[in-house]
């Protein structure tokens, strides 16, 4: 029987009951001035795929509650000889909820993920099918080649995100991988069946295991706007990732805990042996204060971490839908060319 990543397979439906193909799922957050030459060059891809690997495409664009007209210019996409399904959440719920929803109406059983801001070359998405179709890897994950480029603060604090990430893990998450990345049909069912709301995609697509492989490149420059993650919004989002898929905090709050406990032991025994020994008195005023504060402010991050994932059991607990759809279009390109031709 031929597996699902091998080109055979591309002719023959999903074990989930997709539609043998590609989904190229783009979120969209106030992205209206770059989707259109976006949508152009990512239906100009799907079409080469189509020509050259027999392979069906479609395009989902994903509108996580844009502030702008993104969702009038999403709707208005031709669907030139691919079919554009356009989803509207009902509020921004945050890019990992835009991405589920892409995942879950995905209609053909491979699944790309890319930003709309551009930045991700459409250019690279039929080299990362190849390693798909040809190579029979379920999971081609994209990374950027060099960080050179970036702040320095920026690279210390992803450098020291992946660190804490991966401390004492068993599976390792690639360092710099980003969400433009591509699923078989397999990793992509694998994916829907994770049942957490507070999700990270970036660690959850690594965890299913399969077949993985990095492709390196080059982001291009952002053409329209600006970016809507400042350091504020990146450290909101490395804690949420922290405390959604890694036990980390948990483990550093344990053992700075038992280093101040090691580091009070002994300074009591020092004070103990001076006192009986050579009979001195130890001012203990200032050390007293300065103890005091630094034992205080640890127990507070202690359980401001813990609650940090209590907050998460919460969240799971009540089970609430991960997003709200408003409005839903689909546009095939076999109706638009009906349309067309009447």
């Amino acid at each position: 029987m031929a597996r699902d990543n091998d080109p055979a397979a591309v002719k023959a439906a999903s074990a989930t009951g997709s539609k043998a193909g590609l989904s190229i799922v783009v979120p969209c957050f106030n992205e209206a001035a770059g989707l259109a030459r976006l949508h152009d060059r990512l239906s100009a891809t799907a079409r080469d795929l189509r020509a050259a690997r027999g392979l069906r495409c479609e395009l989902v664009y994903v509108d996580d509650g844009s502030g702008d007209n993104t969702l009038a210019v999403a709707n208005a996409l031709p669907a030139s000889g691919v079919d554009v399904q356009v989803i509207s959440l009902s509020r921004n719920f945050g890019k990992e909820a835009a991405l589920l929803a892409g995942l879950e109406h995905a209609r053909y059983g491979a699944v790309l993920f890319i930003d709309g801001d551009g930045q991700h070359p459409p250019d690279l998405i039929g080299r990362l099918a190849g390693h798909w179709l040809d190579d029979g890897y379920d999971v081609i994950y994209t990374a950027k080649a060099h960080r050179e480029n970036e702040s320095l603060p920026h690279r210390f604090g992803v450098k020291t995100f992946y660190t804490l990430m991966n401390w004492r893990a068993r599976h390792k998450i690639p360092e710099d991988a980003g969400d433009f990345r591509l699923l078989s049909p397999r990793a992509a069912t694998a994916l829907r069946q994770m049942p957490e709301r507070n999700r990270f995609f970036k660690g959850l697509s690594s965890w299913i295991g399969f077949r993985q492989k990095r492709v390196d490149y080059e982001p291009a420059a952002r053409a329209h706007g600006k970016s809507s993650w400042n350091y504020a919004s990146l450290i909101g989002l490395s804690i949420e990732g922290l405390t959604s898929f890694s036990v980390a905090p948990l483990r550093l709050a344990s053992l700075f805990g038992l280093i101040l406990a090691l580091i009070a032991l002994f300074f009591g025994a020092s004070i103990l042996y001076e006192t009986v020994v050579y009979g001195k008195s130890v001012p203990g005023y200032p050390s007293l204060v300065v103890g005091v504060m630094v034992i205080g402010g640890m127990q507070l991050i202690m359980i401001g971490i813990v609650g940090e994932y209590i907050g998460k059991i919460l969240s799971e607990q009540k089970a609430r839908p991960v997003y709200f759809i408003a409005e839903q279009n689909l546009k095939t390109a076999e109706s638009e060319r009906k349309d067309a031709a009447e």
